[in-house]
């Protein structure tokens, strides 16, 4: 495989990377800017971002959007539209605001008022009920409600893939939380002076900086693989490169997020630092299909 971005990917990325930083959530008073998540919605329609594998999107281009999505903190639906996108494009193509639901939980569901829930091989339309409280401060979710319709069914082929997409997107997403993370606490131990020098002038805290970086760097090729291999390998193959790239991004994020934390100091544990917001939304993608050791069969610990 070929691990560099082609032209029109780099446009994609950059184009994704600039409506985060242009409408994202700069702080965690613009989590309760309405006027600003309204101008952040409006993009990303326009732009049809939640339709990317219907017009034809490989999983690298999905994940390529999702990365910088998480790292701008995009507080708008869009992982849970994009997965459903995948999942039965021709539903979510007659109308309605569709995400997904994972068993009775509707993600993403801010905005939204159709879901399509998985029962084994078979797909089902139901409607996003009432919110429901959760961690992550960019996310909402909701119940389940309504009566379920069964909309379309996928061969175990078909749902392997869908599988591999939906553990690579999620994987992406946190490689671009420990992305943000790492680059918040960059920022403030550059400014943050202590006994007249800055704090990232301090081997402690630049050792610190340095080892989340070469997670951060691990990540990305475990993600980069995992995201070729949704639309170049068999079903199984890409199923099994996901849940590698999901089980060591989401320990690598985990640690940069924590790290982060601490190198803010005390600010870091106040609920103005943006720091705790980076960390609900990683443990929350950690838990949207999960990956345990046994399922990837390499020893890893």
């Amino acid at each position: 495989m070929d691990v560099r971005l082609n032209g029109e990917q780099r446009q994609l990325r950059d184009a994704a990377a600039k409506l985060a930083d242009d409408l994202g959530p700069g702080s965690v008073a613009d989590l309760n800017d309405g006027n600003r998540r309204a101008r952040l919605e409006r993009a990303i329609d326009t732009a049809g971002w939640r339709t990317l594998r219907t017009d034809g999107a490989s999983g690298v281009e999905v994940a390529i959007v999702a990365e910088e999505f998480g790292r701008g903190l995009i507080d708008v639906a869009f992982l849970g539209p994009v997965l459903a996108d995948d999942l039965f494009g021709k539903a979510t193509a007659d109308g309605g605001a569709w995400t997904l639901a994972v068993g009775d939980r509707a993600i993403d569901a801010r905005g939204r008022d159709r879901v399509l829930t998985l029962e084994e091989h078979r797909i089902f339309a139901a409607q996003v009920g009432d919110p429901r409280p959760g961690a992550d401060l960019t996310r909402d979710a909701a119940h389940v409600t309504g009566a379920r319709e069964q909309v379309g069914e996928l061969s175990a082929d078909e749902l392997t893939k869908w599988q591999a997409l939906a553990v690579t997107v999620t994987t992406a997403d946190l490689l671009g939380i420990a992305r943000g993370a790492q680059r918040l606490a960059v920022d403030y131990a550059a400014i943050r002076e202590q006994y007249g020098k800055t704090i990232g002038s301090y081997q402690a805290v630049a050792h610190l900086l340095a080892e989340n970086q070469a997670l951060i760097e691990g990540s990305i090729s475990v993600l980069r693989h995992a995201a070729w291999a949704v639309d170049e390998l068999d079903p199984d193959a890409a199923l099994r490169a996901a849940r590698i790239a999901k089980v060591y991004t989401a320990r690598a994020t985990r640690t940069v997020c924590e790290t982060s934390i601490q190198v803010h100091g005390g600010i870091g544990n106040t609920w103005d630092c943006l720091a705790h917001v980076y960390l609900r939304r990683a443990l929350t993608s950690t838990e949207l299909f999960p990956v345990r050791l046994e399922e990837i069969d390499l020893g890893l610990s």
